[in-house]
């Protein structure tokens, strides 16, 4: 099957914000790939899995919340509950049918409160490195000297280990308090994967653990890769996460 030619363009969102999204139509369900936090939709897994949907003559989208990659807004501004409706302004206007979402850190947060907010529109689900409520988790471990910041400024330039340091505003950490998912059960029923490396400094591979009990459908299964890190990103990575990709869109094998 002939690969789509990927197009690209933009949504506005409503308040004139515009959001950078690329596209390839094809079969259903359609594939949706939701990034992490401060990162964008050009990275290693989802030029992968833009790839291997291509070869299979699947639909594929990704897009850049606001404030990150070539969408607009400003980052310090983000929260949680913009970024949701980001995701959620973009499945509505450029997808159709089931979608199975592949959350990448703070994307599969999202990920979840997509699917728990429109059931009908969920084929599966695919968490790499899940971060749910991870605001709660980098509140509660600010140092006084960042709490001050915080309090002064109403941000924190947070150190990465990826790059720059970056900001983390008060708002998306009081925001975060409305969306927080791991204190109660998780009203998904369709099939979810999460995928976490065990070497990841970044989010605890026990998070995927608590998440995968929260969720109320029996068809949740978790994988650990011992020597794997935050991103995944690795050739076997990569490999493992199209074997999973590929045994939700042919369950019959």
């Amino acid at each position: 099957m002939s690969a789509a030619v990927e197009e690209a363009g933009r949504l506005d969102r409503g308040d004139g914000v515009e959001l950078a999204w690329r596209r390839r139509a094809g079969r259903g369900p359609g594939v949706v790939f939701l990034g992490g936090f401060n990162s964008d939709m050009t990275g290693t897994k989802a030029e992968d899995l833009s790839a291997f949907c291509a070869a299979r003559g699947q639909a594929f989208l990704r897009f850049d919340y606001s404030g990150h990659g070539a969408s607009g807004g400003r980052f310090v501004e983000g929260t949680i509950g913009r970024w949701a409706a980001d995701a959620a302004a973009v499945l509505d206007a450029l997808t159709e049918g089931p979608q199975i979402l592949i959350g990448s850190s703070m994307g599969g947060w999202i990920a979840l409160l997509l699917a728990m907010r429109q059931p009908e529109r969920l084929a599966g689900l695919i968490g790499i490195a899940a971060a749910p409520d991870f605001t709660a988790r980098i509140e509660e471990s600010l140092s006084p000297a960042a709490r001050e910041a915080m309090a002064r400024d109403g941000v924190w330039q947070r150190p990465s280990a990826y790059g720059d340091p970056y900001p983390i505003a008060r708002a998306l950490l009081e925001d975060g308090r409305s969306h927080l998912l791991l204190h109660a059960p998780i009203a998904i029923t369709a099939p979810v994967r999460l995928l976490h490396g065990q070497q990841d400094p970044d989010v605890p591979w026990e998070l995927s653990l608590r998440t995968a009990a929260a969720i109320s459908g029996p068809d949740v299964q978790v994988t650990l890769v011992k020597d794997g890190d935050h991103r995944l990103s690795r050739p076997q990575d990569l490999l493992l996460l199209r074997r999973t990709l590929a045994a939700l869109l042919d369950p019959a094998g």
